[in-house]
Parts: structure tokens; C-alpha cells; sequence
């Protein structure tokens, strides 16, 4: 249920309203952004909405059920606060976002609720025009919760259950050439390394375009010295780009074992019968 103050809930019932649309965005780093639908800025409880009206939302609507009631966003916000460069860095990925409504000729009558929720995945087209999805609090309800058996470890490389100390695994590495959006040319310090070393690993650029992104590690061919990423990163390499990188794991029980010799914490179970042993029968010859 939705509560509004009586002076709000009043107007609302008239069959002429002076209402506007508020938007509070605040990223997974911590920086806000307040933008409103009206024709011109607002301040809102110590904040100032901007008025940015180059975006389109799908209709709000909720029910009793515990349904995912996600909400379609598309548009370009005219503030500088807002850059193309933030949008291709993901900055804006899965922020925070709480929409309500208030009566802009009377502010003190205060907001309307209408939703809180976290973008997903911002995906940024031509001209500067975004989409993402406003997901609702009940998304998180459709989530799988708990694990599975599994033969391969179910920790990742460095966290709290693996406890591997990655500071010791980390080397640090400049780009020398480019050869496509995905793969590079690099020197790394404490090498030679062998094929495959970096496969699965984590790179992380700490200067240059890509400063601060970090990207999964498809593949090392040591000699050649290249680097082949998964993703491309959001703005183009340059040679010189400097980075830190830290090998991969494929969870095998064999890799933590003779590699990080690190399989007390292995989080899997390697001698489990799987679906061949449930499905073995003796040899009748």
C-alpha cells in the first residue's frame, strides 16, 4: 500500500493535477543524480532535480502478486553530469534508482512512492540513446538461491572461501601492440610464462581510457606475447596502456592442487559419483 500526505492525496483527486516524475539514480560508487520530467529544475528535500526530458519509461504497474514487475527505459538525459564515457564504462550498471511523484506547484504536500528498484545492464545505441530495465525489489525473488554438488570448486580465485592471496600472483604488464579490439601484444613482468597461464584470469588496466575496468583473460600464447580478452573493453587500447593481471583457474581439483596448492579450501567434490556411474550397468559380456 502506498501512503501520500492528505494535501497530496487531495490534489490527486482533482481533474486538473500540477504533477511531475522524480528520478534518484545512485551508483554502485556512490555518486547521485536527480532528474525530473518537469520543464524546469526542482528542489526536492535538500536536492536539486534536474529537468532532463529526453527519456521514455514503460507504464508502472504493480499487483498483490510476488510477480517481477520490471520497468523499460529509454532515452538520452540532456546533463553533463551523464556521459557517454560513464554509460560504455558500466558506471551506470546496476544502480540504484527510486522514481516517485510530487505535486510541483506545492512541494511541501511531499511524494507520491512509485518505485525502487536497480537499472540492469545499461546498453548505450547510437546518437547517445540508452536502454536498460529498471528492476523491481521482487526481482531478486527469481533469483536461484543455494548450491549444487559439483565436481568443480564453486569459489572464485581470491575470495573469502578460496583465500588465496592474489597480491602474490599479481604482475604488472604495458601494451606493445594492438591487433584487434579484443586481443593484444603485451610485456609482463616475471615472466616466462607458459600457454594458457593467464587463461580465465582477471586484467585490469590502471592507466589510459580503459583506466580501472577490469576484463577476463580468454587466452596467453606466450610466444607471442598476446593477450586475447573476452569482452572488448569500452574505449579503444593504446600501446603503453598499463595493466595488472593474475592467472585464472578452471577449478579443477588437479589446478588447486598443483598450482596454488590451496586444496584444503577447495570448495567442490572431485570423487562424487556423477550421472555415468548412475547410469553404469555390469558388462554382460
Amino acid at each position: 500500500m502506498k501512503s501520500v500526505s492528505a494535501a497530496l492525496d487531495a490534489h490527486l483527486q482533482k481533474e486538473v493535477t500540477t504533477l511531475a516524475t522524480c528520478w534518484r539514480i545512485v551508483r554502485t560508487d556512490g555518486a547521485q543524480f536527480f532528474f525530473t520530467d518537469h520543464d524546469r529544475d526542482l528542489e526536492f528535500e535538500g536536492d536539486r532535480y534536474v529537468a532532463a526530458a529526453g527519456y521514455s519509461r514503460s507504464a508502472i504497474a504493480s499487483d498483490a502478486s510476488f510477480g517481477v514487475d520490471n520497468l523499460d527505459v529509454e532515452g538520452v538525459f540532456d546533463n553533463d553530469a551523464v556521459t557517454d564515457a560513464d554509460l560504455k564504462a558500466g558506471l551506470f550498471d546496476h544502480a540504484e534508482v527510486r522514481i516517485f511523484m510530487v505535486n510541483w506547484a506545492d512541494l511541501s504536500q511531499g511524494a507520491l512512492r512509485l518505485r525502487r528498484g536497480w537499472f540492469g545492464e545499461v546498453v548505450l545505441g547510437q546518437a547517445g540513446v540508452f536502454r536498460t530495465e529498471l528492476r523491481g525489489l521482487t526481482q531478486a525473488l527469481a533469483q536461484r538461491i543455494g548450491e549444487l554438488y559439483s565436481p568443480e570448486c564453486r569459489a572464485d580465485l581470491g575470495d573469502s572461501r578460496c583465500k588465496v592471496d592474489l597480491a602474490a600472483w599479481r604482475r604488472n604488464g604495458s601494451v606493445t601492440g594492438i591487433v584487434d579490439r579484443l586481443s593484444f601484444t603485451a610485456n609482463v613482468d616475471g615472466g616466462p610464462f607458459a600457454d594458457g597461464w593467464f587463461d580465465g584470469g582477471v586484467l585490469t588496466f590502471t592507466t589510459g581510457a580503459d583506466a580501472g575496468r577490469s576484463i577476463e583473460v580468454r587466452a596467453w600464447t606466450a610466444a607471442e606475447g598476446r593477450i586475447a580478452l573476452f569482452l572488448p573493453p569500452p574505449f579503444a587500447m593504446a600501446v603503453g596502456d598499463t595493466f595488472h593481471i593474475v592467472p585464472g583457474c578452471d577449478k579443477r581439483l588437479a589446478t588447486c592442487r598443483d598450482r596454488y596448492a590451496n586444496v584444503l579450501n577447495f570448495r567442490g567434490e572431485p570423487y562424487l559419483p556423477g550421472q555415468d556411474a548412475l547410469t553404469a550397468y555390469p558388462d554382460a559380456h
